[in-house]
């Protein structure tokens, strides 16, 4: 009997213990079968996730950042233990012991689900097994990657340290609101460094992966919860004590979102369209994934105070402008009046632009003589007055100008949202101007640009105008005619014919003329560029031929190509601000050749610098000691593109177009010279104008190009934008003499007449102008390019006398002016004034 039931125990044995083998053989050939494809684990090892890249001024603040993922990468060593005690407690709280799986956890994991009979059913993943499905596998859930997920979670146990997987993890794992790993994650819910957390932050952070799309607002019991269950572990795992888990439980849930911290965005200043014009640049040198992944380190060339002088000169000149036409456009974006009972909400999820310093969003609660207004940010209700109306006269969806106001109700109505600046204890009403213009300025001798504003508003118009708007530069484009004529041995005393001109072209007959619709006959080069006349810089073009001009816009990088006709020698064709400014800077620099640039350096996301534009040699910054008084000698290779001398002449000519020309609305304490250009009908208006270290140019029109306006001149609009601007730059900068090169001499001429007159004369008629050593000024012959010149006109004409009407700048001033525009069918495009 004893030998019956030993022989059937023995067959029992025999049996569970074949089919213990036979399963340990089927499970071996599943995992066997499995493990022979499986993705390389050991590119882990040299992890480069998709992280941030930021831009920083040249004060070393941080002012942007772009990314797809937002992920700032964190080291394993510099990751707190707090946090990393965090999502152990709530993910893996054996992931120290185990190796890369945990059957232990399975086990518990399988029995809870039976025991609640499928009511909890909790993940039994490690965090190595975590990582490998995510940087190796799909997301998919099957038995066949569970499998090989396991099989990986033990190869990389084997191949990385602990902190090395937890590393990949932290840094990878998705926390919701496009927050990739811990550091960017507790930037976004708390604005906070991983070292500036405390128990229940760190908590929260852990709390997220389980379900990171929840909201800390509108799932707030949830995440408690969860938060709460993670600092229960952390107690029981002995990562913190019994007090301080009592006192993280009991802390109400605290966030961003729920409005307990400023937002890290709102730390930065509003994006703006010279981060913008980096993005662009870069996004094209290194790709789109390497900038917005790269995790790049982006040093920019923006002075901040110049910049937010720059667009505040820009914005006023636009403003004042738009008032001047007298037309209420506003917003056209109303509150509906079920809503307006929670306006704030609403009013908040309506975009508007919120970039304009001192501009509040806000809407009409009551409409009548005055306007009763809520105001985005404020507590109180503001009130704008009839008073502040009176300019306006409201454009209808018909597109006709309703009578002049007198009344708030006249503009808005209620639930009418609008912008509005604080006007003493009232509001007044704004909005942005139609027209539009950029501005920029650069270091003449870098190309460091270091201010740009494309447009009045960038979260209103994203449309760079300083480097996309294409647009004609008008008589600003005259100087590079001078500059052409001056290299083939003219002078600034040269005599050149003004008189009337007729061109056959296949369109028809061309007749340019002065914006006086005057000629004043034989004249100096000086007055010709002072005084803007279009018929002398025509027959300069025809004479040194519109090829030789066309190489000095090509080689200045203002055209590429540059057409050869003749009305592009009044900036007919269309080019860029920013192609302008710097041409400028050549003038200024004496010649030399400048790239422009937004950007200093460019670091990689292990500090290595990658791009450097400052490529001059600096020749004894490596020595120890210096003499005393020495400064470092700082060489630079830059290719010269234009004679010293000519650059001097140059200077020199549009000195005069400051002191005597259209300029005349810029009074600087340095020496300054520039160049104002105003299109066919006033499409577009310029000014460009430079001292011996900053160039800064102002275009403004409208995108769909249409007139500006009778009064509207470069000399009325950008002048005062270029003086609003100059004062706080020159102010910081600083300025100097221009400097005279070697090569020539002064000698004392008559400028209306280029007469020389002997070196002691004096009066207002009397220039110094620089000649080359080795010319001699030639008196008495005229250039006349080729064109008859009319009769019964004047020898000469002093230019100051033409007819003049006086009209206010948008800055209030009285300027006298040309009285007559050229019409379309005398002009047929290009250069006025």
């Amino acid at each position: 009997m004893f030998r019956f039931i030993g022989s059937v125990f023995g067959a029992i044995f025999t049996l569970l213990t074949l089919g213990l083998v036979f399963t340990a053989l089927a499970i071996g050939g599943v995992f066997w079968m499995y493990s022979r494809d499986l993705p390389s684990h050991e590119s882990l090892a040299q992890y480069t996730p998709p992280t941030i890249s930021r831009i920083y001024n040249n004060d070393g603040r941080m002012i942007d950042e772009f990314a797809q993922e937002r992920r700032i990468f964190v080291p394993a060593e510099e990751i707190p233990d707090l946090v990393k005690q965090a999502f152990i407690s709530a993910e893996d709280k054996n992931f120290y012991i185990h190796h890369g799986y945990d059957p232990r956890g399975m086990i518990a994991a399988a029995v809870e689900a039976v025991q609640t009979r499928g009511r909890v059913v909790r993940g039994a993943s490690t965090i190595t097994q975590q990582v490998a499905k995510n940087f190796l596998l799909s997301s998919d859930r099957t038995a066949e990657r569970k499998i090989k997920e396991i099989i990986l979670a033990s190869r990389l146990d084997s191949s990385l340290s602990k902190d090395k997987v937890l590393e990949l993890y932290l840094n990878e794992i998705f926390l919701g609101r496009n927050s990739y790993g811990v550091a960017a994650a507790a930037l976004t819910y708390f604005n906070k460094t991983l070292s500036e957390l405390n128990p229940a932050e760190a908590a929260f952070l852990a709390a997220m992966p389980q379900a990171p799309s929840r909201s800390p607002v509108t799932d707030k019991d949830h995440l408690t919860a969860r938060r709460n269950y993670v600092l229960r572990e952390m107690r029981d795992n002995g990562y913190i004590d019994a007090a301080a888990a009592d006192a993280a439980i009991a802390s109400p849930l605290k966030s961003v979102q729920n409005g307990d911290y400023e937002p890290f965005r709102e730390t930065l200043p509003p994006r703006d369209y010279f981060t913008d014009e980096i993005r662009r640049q870069l996004s094209a040198s290194f790709g789109e994934e390497q900038f917005f992944s790269g995790g790049l380190t982006v040093r920019a060339t923006v002075d901040p105070e110049l910049q937010d002088a720059a667009a505040a000169a820009l914005r006023e000149g636009l403003e004042k402008l738009d008032r001047s036409k007298g037309v209420w456009r506003g917003l056209r974006k109303t509150i509906p009046a079920d809503r307006m009972d929670d306006w704030r909400e609403a009013l908040a999820q309506t975009p508007v632009p919120r970039d304009i310093p001192g501009w509040h969003a806000a809407v009409v609660l009551e409409a009548g003589s005055s306007a009763k207004i809520g105001i985005e940010g404020v507590d109180e209700p503001g009130t704008v007055p009839a008073s502040d109306v009176t300019w306006a006269r409201k454009l209808g969806s018909d597109g006709k100008l309703g009578p002049r106001a007198k009344a708030a109700s006249d503009l808005v109505s209620v639930g009418d949202i609008v912008l509005v600046r604080p006007d003493g204890d009232q509001w007044s009403l704004r909005q942005v101007p139609e027209a539009q213009g950029g501005f920029m300025a650069m270091d003449v001798t870098t190309g460091r640009v270091l201010a740009m504003q494309g447009g009045f508003s960038y979260q209103d118009s994203t449309f760079n105008r300083a480097t996309q708007a294409m647009r004609q530069p008008g008589s600003s484009f005259k100087p590079f005619v001078y500059a052409a004529a001056l290299d083939r041995g003219m002078t600034p005393a040269t005599i050149v014919v003004d008189a009337p001109i007729e061109v056959n072209t296949p369109q028809g007959l061309w007749t340019p003329q002065n914006s006086s619709g005057r000629y004043y006959g034989p004249t100096p080069m000086r007055i010709g560029i002072e005084q803007s006349r279009n018929l002398m810089t025509v027959r300069l073009a025809q004479e040194i031929g519109m090829d030789t001009v066309a190489g000095y816009a090509e080689r200045f990088g203002v055209y590429s190509p540059m057409r050869p006709f003749l009305a592009n020698a009044l900036g007919a064709q269309e080019t860029t601000l920013m192609k302008m400014v710097t041409a400028y800077a050549m003038f200024a620099n004496g010649g030399q050749r400048v790239e422009p640039t937004l950007v200093d350096r460019v670091q990689d996301r292990f500090g290595r610098t990658i791009y450097r534009h400052d490529q001059r040699d600096c020749t004894d910054c490596t020595a120890a000691t210096l003499p005393a008084g020495a400064e470092p000698q700082i060489v630079a290779h830059n290719e010269q593109v234009m004679d010293p001398i000519t650059a001097y002449q140059l200077t020199s000519m549009m000195q005069g177009v400051i002191l005597r020309g259209s300029g005349t609305g810029v009074h600087l304490p340095v020496p300054v010279a520039g160049k104002t250009g105003t299109t066919n009908d006033a499409k577009d208006v310029w000014f460009i104008g430079y001292t011996s270290n900053i160039v800064a140019g102002c275009y403004m029109g409208y995108d769909q190009p249409r007139s500006l306006g009778r009064s509207a001149y470069g000399g009325t609009l950008c002048v005062p934008v270029f003086q609003e601007f100059m004062e706080k730059a020159v102010a910081k900068l600083g300025g100097s003499d221009f400097k005279v090169p070697p090569g020539g001499y002064f000698m004392k001429i008559d400028r209306f007449t280029g007469a020389r007159v002997p070196q002691d004369a004096t009066g207002p008629n009397i220039i110094s102008e620089y000649f080359r050593d080795g010319i001699e000024p030639v008196f008495g012959a005229a250039i006349d390019g080729g064109f008859a010149m009319g009769e019964n006109l004047p020898l000469f004409s002093e230019g100051e006398t033409e007819e003049t009407t006086t009209v206010t700048t948008s800055s209030g001033e009285q300027r006298e002016i040309p009285r007559d525009n050229a019409s379309f069918g005398t002009l047929s495009s290009g250069g006025l004034y």
